[in-house]
């Protein structure tokens, strides 16, 4: 079963039905005993950097997610914003995040504005290392953005995959049991059910 933490941010429903599509129980909750007791947690998030990090630190979850990902060490995925979560901080603010993977969220900022912010609608991924979460994806999947900022992994052994948008940002990521994905998989069709069925076996 999959705990989708409710911190007050991100597209639960969605992503809680994309689940019931494959199969895959899935529950929301922020009560921190069930979260104790969770075998997989995924960190959704839609909106801003330090709105995300201030609910998460308000609420009390913090030490018991940290407990989870860290120490016992079980598998998180972090979605979107969920993802930016994962890294060390974001232009888009001052607080610190979780810092799960040493890795910064970066604004996408181009010359002469020849590419529209936020980057939005469907992209491909080039894979570029082997992982579960990666099963039966390759440079033919694409999935759906929409986001003003990504992510930039301080070593290339946490860049399950990049994708091109004016440049090659990491769009899958891993160090470890935690894991993250810049697009929505909740809105991804076929591509989604995939890796969201592949989180839901490692």
């Amino acid at each position: 079963m999959i705990t989708i933490v409710n911190y007050g941010m991100g597209n639960l429903g969605s992503v809680q039905n994309m689940f019931k599509r494959i199969g895959v129980e899935a529950i929301i909750s922020n009560n921190i005993k069930e979260i104790e007791n969770a075998k997989k947690l995924l960190l959704p998030g839609v909106g801003a950097f330090d709105a995300a990090m201030e609910l998460i630190n308000k609420s009390g979850l913090l030490p018991v997610l940290n407990y989870k990902a860290q120490e016992e060490k079980i598998p998180v995925l972090g979605i979107c914003l969920g993802m930016q979560l994962l890294t060390n901080g974001s232009d888009e603010g001052v607080l610190s995040g979780l810092k799960w993977i040493d890795a910064d969220t970066k604004k996408f900022e181009f010359a002469n504005n020849d590419m529209k912010v936020p980057h939005m609608g469907w992209n491909f991924i080039q894979p570029k290392n082997t992982s579960k979460l990666m099963n039966n994806l390759d440079s033919n999947s694409k999935f759906y953005f929409v986001h003003s900022y990504y992510v930039y992994c301080k070593s290339e052994q946490y860049v399950l995959a990049t994708t091109q948008y004016g440049n090659n940002f990491h769009s899958i990521i891993q160090n470890e049991n935690i894991y993250g994905a810049q697009f929505h998989p909740e809105k991804s069709h076929k591509f989604g059910k995939q890796l969201l069925t592949n989180f839901s076996k490692i």
